[in-house]
Parts: structure tokens; C-alpha cells; sequence
């Protein structure tokens, strides 16, 4: 060897020393990834700290000599370092790393997503060997990462293609998925798991994953920002993550690529996900056993040299998931407490976590008898202790003390995310909303029966109207802009519990404001510990439904059911009869770029066993089959009696076995535990409902109690006819006869675009009265206004009379007098009740008409006097035109 081989020798030696030497010190300068992540409720958590996932996919490669997937450790190394540098703290791998490149991981605070490939492309489940040898492999894969701190998560899939899931059914492959779901767990037990989706099969409902993760690729920020709504409503709970996002600087430029980038982050955390991936690390790319040159998505050139998209990566990174130089609004937070003492401290400690810059604590003890107020004494808040007055006029008196630009509510058996605040005043700040909510969620360690009651209907549950646009938000997870409120009036003092959010709903939106949603504006709450007080919670809640319905009638329908125009999200909902059947949009050969799944809406009957009354139905069918002792063709009814005490058996059952428990890890019995109390809780919450709303009024066989009713009792149709001086348009008078009607309790719908009748006037279950207007016109602006009303039974109430009375003709002829004479008098009542219900609905028209009539003869008279006062002072003066005659 010459002399210039071993000096060449030497300087590559020490340049390698070097190399290594400077390495260390750059891996000193970032703190060790010590433990894995969890995830609670939308976020992944790593000790006490939300953990933002900002992440850059690595791979795949093309494998060297020796088969190896990735490339040499220095490579990875020198990768690694300049990520950390850049603000990446992710790396998402689509095939199963070394254990050495998850040790540099580890070094450098990164941690890996880490991808288990398999035959995915292909119909891979029309061969038992291939299914097998799948998950040998998936198994064999885990083995090699178990129990590593620098795992983020498995993913047991990568996009599926769409045909193949066509070609199976969306099911089987769900069924796969889960498979593999379970397979990983057992592996390694304290391991996230996820699947990687795709907008054309977005329909795949994987509720067993610990996130929800999705590649997207949008190139415009809005459409970006509006898809990622609608993901976040798919994933519910759980977090959403961005497994891809980016853009081809080969076609669109490297600036192009840079800017876009950089708002792809700002919208993806702005949303409320828990993180996002850029594609890619590195142009260099493989796939399908070449090299892939005609795209560039990396942040780095092939040789490592950065692009101006690593800049704009790093500096959006940094910046998440919100700006610094930002100014944010002052908000004042409201917390109304009465004997919140077992639960108060939790919220308290949550709300000295907050990191929003600038909010104030507003504590209202609503005359607690506990160590409330003394609790709460302990914290920098504002306190403020009443006699008790009831929820809402606690939240009116932090309305009035409150000092910022936007009030939000929390209960005080709830905590909030450290950033809770910041996705309220976000939403604010895009939409101009006058009202905020967010998603209220269970709390782990509370119990199993709490755990149960979280997967029970009847919890707080936000209604929406699209992705976005909310129409109603619970009261435990609320914000208002202060002018806002302040406009209406405040809460309701009426509502003392519960009801108050519902109705401060409506009132913002009737004044003309609109309500937003926010999925990542996060609280913790927590559910009833036990069967008793869920009992107590639910007819308390059957209270304030038949108080909503006293103010708002015309929100409810005849069996006093509210209507509303969204759909309800939350967890606990129960099934209908038909429930399990939905449909997946797929286009024409399954092209369609966005699939998506739908349920159909249930119909009539198929939601009739979910309506509270249905007990009361069961009660009749119960009497009618008692009654066959008396009249044994009366025991007909017992099978329809069974089937009526089988169906809600059979809904929630359905509905508890859909059911998503975070009691933890549990034996068989003690998941057939969960399953059974919580079907007998979907079945116990309907009847607790009935009880309160029954003792409260709301009943279907409610209705007016109009004085002198009898007067207007009527068999056929009848007309009124009234004189008007001034011209209005006709609509215009149907619409206001309409708001007056209201006024009188009566609620009115619109004839529709094949009726003969303009209005129907609900008396209530059974009876109603329709009206038709005709307008006759006689020149200088006078009308004659002609009323036609008549009474109309409803379908319910007329079949009920016929079948009734048949029964009763039929018991008589045979000799049933007892059984005869009880169905006569029940047939009797419902008639009875039938025509007093529709003399109700024709009495008020006949009232509002008259009343309207006499006001405006009024108006006139008024405006006559007017006129004549001021000839008598013209008069008097000697001016004007008085003089001048």
C-alpha cells in the first residue's frame, strides 16, 4: 500500500470520527423518546402532554445487496438528525423497520408509524393459505417492534383499493381488519393500532381502532378544510390523523409545492387533528420493484439537498397547532355549581391547565350545602356564592359579571383539553357564529356502571345541520359571544336544571344567529356512577321536554316528539328496526372519488318502538288482553303483546352490542356484565322519560282547554267572511294568522303544493281543523277575506274509533256484555276526545280571526281619530286646509 493509500486512509478514518462525533453531539441536543403515546379522547397524549404528531413519510426504498428495505445507518442517521433539526418528531415507515433504525429514532426524539405490508392489492381472501400467511406474517412483524418506546402505532393496512372491497363487501373487510386489529393487540398490548384510509372508501366503519387516520390529497385549503369537518364527524372520539399530505413539485413547481404545504398543516391543525405526515421525506422513491422518477414529493432533492418546501414545513410545524403572534379574544369561563363538591376540583385543576392566553374563571355556587364554595376558594377564580335560584339564573349572573368577549360554559362535573378554548375561539373567529359547542366525552376511571351509562341514550348529545353548522350544543360544552346573549336576554329562569341550553338554542337562531360545531373543543365529563340516578337524570330530563314543549310547541310534533332538522351525534343512541341496513354511494362502476356510507332515515313503524309511548301501547295491548277473561276473542292481542314487549328487548340488545367500552381490559363476564346492564339501561330510559313528561303535561292526548269550546263544535264546513278597507297580500295574512294561532298554543302546518287547504290547525292527537282562504277584491284597495274551516280527524284517531267500535259491535253480538260495554265506553271517550280536540283547533281559528279582526277595525278607528283631531286643531288655527275651505 502506498503512502498516499494509508494517508487517504487516515483522513477517511478521522473523517468518520468526525462524522460519529458529530452525530452524538447532535443526538445530545434532542431529548430521548422514554415512553409510547396514548391516546385520550381527540388527542394522543404522552405523559401528562398532548402529543402533536408533525411527521414526514419515509420510503420505501429499493433494497441493496442484502435485501435491506432501508439504507445504511449513516444515511438514516444523517435523515434523522436533519429531521429532528426541522421540527419533525415523526416518521412514518410503510414496511416493517430494523430494531437499529428504531434505536435512532429513539435517539433522536422521533418516533415510527410504523406499516405492516401485505398482499392488500390483490383478492387476498379468496385463499385460505394467503389469509393464513398473512397473519403469521402480521404476527411476526409485531414481534420485532414489541414493547419499543420509539413505536407511535401500528397500521394494519394501507388503502385498500376500492374494487377490492366492492368485490368482498364492505363487511368482510372489516371483519379482516379487525382480525388483524386483534392479532397486533395480543403481540404487543400497549401498541396504538390503526388503518390508513381513503376518500373512496371512506364507508368502512372500523370502530375498533384506537385513531382514525387518512390520506388526502386536496389542492384546495377550503375544500381541505371542509373534508376534514366531515372526517372529524366519522371519527367521533377518537382522534383524526393526516397519515399523507402533499403535493408533486415536479408538476406544480417546488414553490408551488412549498406554499401549499405550508397551509395543507395550518388547515389539518386548525381542524382539530392530532397531527399530520408529510409525503414525503425524500424524492427517492420505489414502488413496484423500480424506482419511481416522474414524481417528487419530497422536502429534499434525491441527493439531499433541501427544496424551499423542508423551509415552509418547518416554519408551519413550529407555528402548530397554533400561531403565537396571534391575538386572541378575552374569554370569561362560567362554571354554575349546587353541590359539586365530589366532582368541582377536577374542573377547577382543568382550568388552571388551560394554555389560552387570556381568560378569566367565573364560579357561581348556586347555595350549595357542600364544600363547593370552599373547594373553588382554593383557586384564582371569581366566586360567587347565591341563595339557590337554578341553573339559569346562575349562568345569567356569570353572563353579567363576566368580562370577556366570549362566555363559555362548562359543568361542574366536567374538565376541559388544555386547549379547549382555542378551538372555541377559532371556530369563532372563521364563521361569525354567535354560539360554539364541542363534544362532551366520558372520562376513563369512573366506573363501570358510568361506562355503561356512556353508551346509554339520553346523554348530551349536539345536533348538527351540516359538518359545521350546529342546531343545538349541550350546555356542559357551550360558548356564546357575550352581545349575543346579552340580546336575547340571557337563559330562561324557568329551566332550574335542564332545558335551558335547548331553549337559548332556539332563541339565538330565531334571532337570526347561527351555531357552530367543533369537534376538537373537548371536555371530559362524567356519566351517572349508578342505575338509580340515571333513572332520577332521565325523568328529569322528561320534566324540561314538557317544558320546551309549553314555549315551543311548533318544535314538536303530535305525539310531543321534538323535530329535529339535523342529526343526532353521540354515542348511546338505540337502534331502530332496520337499523343495520345502509347503503354505500359508490358512482357508476364504483367511480366516485368520494364514497361514502348512508343510512336510511327509519320509517313510521320502524321508529315507533323507540318513542317513549310505545310503553303506553304495551300498557293498552296488556288491558286488552286482560280483557279476553271477559271476551276470549280479545286474547288475540297477547301475541301483538309479546311481539310489542319483544321489539324494544330486541333494539337494545342491538343497541348494547354496538357499544364501545373504555372500562379497560375484562373477562367474558364481565363484558356480558357491561352488554346486559347497558340493553337494560336502553331499555329503562324511555320509561323514565314517559314518567317525567307524563307528570308535566306533555302527553299525546294534550291539547287547549279553550273556555266555550262547545260553541264551536262543528260536523261540516263552515265559512266566515271579513271586510278590510286596506289591501294586504293574502299571504301575508296567512302568515300572520299563523303566528297568532301560535301565540294561542295552537300549532299550525302549511297546506302543501297538492292540498285544497292553506292551513291545519293541530288540536291535538286526534283532532285538527283545516282552512281555506278566498280573497275577493273590490277595487280601491278593500277586500272581502272568505274562510272556509271544517274538523278533520287524524289517521290515528279514526282508526282507533273504527276499530274500536267494530270490537264493540262484535263483543255485543256475541253475547260479552262486561267486555262490550268496556270497549263501548272506550270507543266513546276517544270519539268524545276526537271532537273536543278538533273543536279546539276550529274554536282558535274563529278566536284569532275575530281577534284579528277587531284589531285592525281598531287600528282604523284610531287612525280616523287621529285625522279628525288634527282637522279640529287646523280648524282651530285658522291654517291649513280647514282654512282654506
Amino acid at each position: 500500500m502506498s503512502y498516499h493509500n494509508v494517508a487517504s486512509l487516515g483522513i477517511e478514518k478521522e473523517q468518520s470520527r468526525e462524522r460519529e462525533r458529530s452525530s452524538e453531539a447532535v443526538i445530545t441536543a434532542f431529548p430521548k423518546v422514554v415512553e409510547r403515546p396514548y391516546v385520550s379522547g381527540k388527542f394522543l397524549f404522552a405523559g401528562n402532554s398532548e402529543l402533536y404528531i408533525k411527521g414526514v413519510t419515509y420510503g420505501t426504498f429499493g433494497p441493496n445487496e442484502d435485501g435491506d428495505e432501508f439504507h445504511q445507518p449513516d444515511q438514516v442517521r444523517a435523515d434523522f438528525a436533519a429531521m429532528a433539526r426541522h421540527g419533525i418528531n415523526t416518521v412514518r415507515t410503510y414496511t416493517v423497520p430494523p430494531v437499529w433504525l428504531l434505536d435512532l429514532a429513539q435517539q433522536f426524539g422521533l418516533r415510527v408509524m410504523v406499516g405492516l405490508p401485505w398482499e392488500q392489492h390483490i383478492t387476498f381472501l379468496d385463499d385460505a393459505a394467503t389469509v393464513r400467511s398473512i397473519e403469521q406474517r402480521i404476527q411476526a412483524y409485531v414481534g420485532r417492534c414489541t414493547g419499543h418506546p420509539a413505536l407511535l402505532c401500528y397500521s394494519i393496512g394501507n388503502e385498500i383499493p376500492a374494487s377490492i372491497i366492492r368485490w368482498y363487501g364492505r363487511q368482510r373487510i372489516e371483519q379482516f381488519l379487525h382480525r388483524l386489529y386483534r392479532l397486533v393487540k395480543a403481540q404487543d398490548p400497549t401498541a396504538l393500532v390503526t388503518y390508513v384510509n381513503f376518500p373512496t372508501t371512506e364507508y368502512l366503519e372500523l370502530p375498533f381502532l384506537d385513531l382514525v387516520c387518512f390520506n388526502v390529497y386536496l389542492e384546495s385549503r377550503q375544500t381541505l378544510k371542509d373534508y376534514l369537518a366531515r372526517l372529524q364527524n366519522l371519527a367521533g372520539d377518537r382522534p383524526l390523523m393526516m397519515a399523507e399530505i402533499g403535493l408533486d413539485s415536479q408538476r406544480n413547481g417546488e414553490q408551488a409545492q412549498a406554499e401549499t404545504l405550508a397551509w395543507q398543516i395550518q388547515a389539518t391543525f386548525e381542524e382539530g387533528c392530532c397531527g399530520a405526515f408529510v409525503f414525503a421525506w425524500t424524492d427517492e422513491w420505489y414502488r413496484g420493484g423500480a424506482e419511481i422518477e416522474d414524481w417528487d414529493f419530497g422536502l429534499v432533492r434525491r441527493d439531499r439537498s433541501a427544496k424551499p418546501a423542508l423551509k415552509a414545513v418547518r416554519t408551519a410545524f413550529n407555528a402548530a397547532p397554533f400561531a403565537t403572534d396571534r391575538e386572541w379574544p378575552r374569554v370569561s369561563v362560567v362554571v354554575c355549581s349546587l353541590n359539586g363538591a365530589a366532582t368541582i376540583r377536577d374542573t377547577m385543576e382543568a382550568l388552571q391547565r388551560l394554555e389560552y392566553p387570556d381568560y378569566e374563571v367565573i364560579v357561581i355556587d348556586d347555595g350549595s350545602t357542600d364544600r363547593t364554595a370552599e373547594i373553588a376558594a382554593e383557586y384564582p377564580v371569581h366566586l360567587v356564592s347565591t341563595e339557590n335560584r337554578g341553573l339559569s339564573a346562575a349562568r345569567n349572573l356569570g353572563l353579567h359579571i363576566a368580562s370577556g368577549e366570549i362566555v363559555a360554559y362548562i359543568d361542574d362535573d366536567a374538565y376541559p383539553d388544555p386547549h379547549w378554548l382555542h378551538y372555541l375561539a377559532t371556530m369563532f373567529a372563521e364563521g361569525g357564529y354567535v354560539g360554539v359547542g364541542g363534544p362532551n366525552l366520558p372520562p376513563a376511571g369512573d366506573g363501570w356502571i358510568a361506562d355503561c351509562v356512556a353508551n346509554s341514550p339520553g346523554g348530551p348529545m349536539h345536533v348538527l345541520l351540516t359538518d359545521r353548522i350546529a342546531e343545538h350544543i349541550p350546555g356542559c360544552n357551550m360558548a356564546f359571544r357575550r352581545n349575543a346573549l346579552l340580546a336575547i336576554g340571557g337563559f330562561d329562569t324557568r329551566y332550574r336544571a335542564a332545558g335551558d341550553d335547548v331553549d337559548v338554542c332556539w332563541r339565538l337562531q330565531d334571532n337570526g344567529g347561527e351555531l357552530g360545531f367543533t369537534p376538537s373543543a373537548v371536555v371530559w365529563h362524567h356519566r351517572r356512577n349508578s342505575v338509580r340516578t340515571y333513572w332520577r337524570q332521565q325523568k328529569g330530563y322528561g320534566k324540561a321536554e314538557a317544558m320546551l314543549e309549553e314555549k315551543w310547541p311548533q318544535k314538536y310534533n303530535s305525539l310531543g316528539h321534538t323535530t329535529w332538522g339535523g342529526r343526532i351525534y353521540g354515542k348511546g343512541s338505540t337502534l331502530h328496526l332496520g337499523g343495520w341496513r345502509s347503503h354505500v354511494y359508490q358512482g357508476v362502476w364504483g367511480s366516485a372519488a368520494f364514497q361514502s356510507l348512508y343510512q336510511p332515515a327509519p320509517s313510521g313503524l320502524a321508529s315507533l318502538p323507540l318513542m317513549p309511548e310505545w310503553y303506553l301501547l304495551t300498557a293498552a295491548l296488556g288491558f286488552l288482553s286482560l280483557l279476553g277473561a271477559a271476551w276470549t276473542p280479545l286474547l288475540a292481542a297477547l301475541p301483538v303483546l309479546v311481539v310489542a314487549l319483544l321489539l324494544p328487548v330486541v333494539q337494545a340488545v342491538m343497541s348494547a352490542t354496538r357499544a364501545h367500552f373504555i372500562s379497560g381490559p375484562q373477562t367474558r363476564l364481565q363484558r356480558w356484565r357491561l352488554y346486559g346492564v347497558t340493553a337494560f339501561m336502553h331499555l329503562q330510559q324511555p320509561l323514565a322519560r314517559l314518567i317525567g313528561r307524563l307528570r308535566h303535561g306533555l302527553t299525546p292526548w294534550r291539547g287547549g282547554n279553550t273556555a266555550g269550546w262547545f260553541t264551536h263544535l262543528r260536523f261540516r264546513p263552515f265559512a266566515l267572511s271579513v271586510w278590510r278597507e286596506q289591501w294586504q297580500d293574502p299571504h301575508a295574512t296567512l302568515h300572520r294568522l299563523q303566528q297568532e294561532l301560535l301565540k294561542r298554543g295552537i300549532v299550525t302546518v302549511s297546506g302543501g303544493e297538492y292540498d285544497r287547504h292553506d292551513l291545519e290547525a293541530r288540536g291535538g292527537l286526534l283532532g285538527r281543523a283545516r282552512v281555506l282562504l278566498a280573497v275577493e277584491e273590490h277595487g280601491a284597495g278593500r277586500q272581502m277575506l272568505r274562510f272556509r274551516l271544517w274538523p278533520k280527524w287524524t289517521r290515528p284517531g279514526l282508526v282507533m274509533v273504527l276499530l274500536l267500535g267494530a270490537l264493540t259491535a262484535a263483543a255485543l253480538a256475541d253475547g260479552a256484555w262486561a267486555a262490550g260495554l268496556v270497549l263501548g265506553a272506550l270507543a266513546l271517550a276517544v270519539c268524545v276526545r276526537g271532537l273536543y280536540e278538533s273543536a279546539i283547533a276550529v274554536d282558535g281559528v274563529i278566536r284569532t280571526i275575530a281577534g284579528r279582526q277587531k284589531a285592525e277595525a281598531k287600528q282604523q278607528a284610531d287612525a280616523a281619530k287621529l285625522v279628525e283631531e288634527d282637522w279640529e286643531a287646523e280648524r282651530a288655527t285658522g291654517t291649513g286646509t280647514a282654512n282654506a275651505v
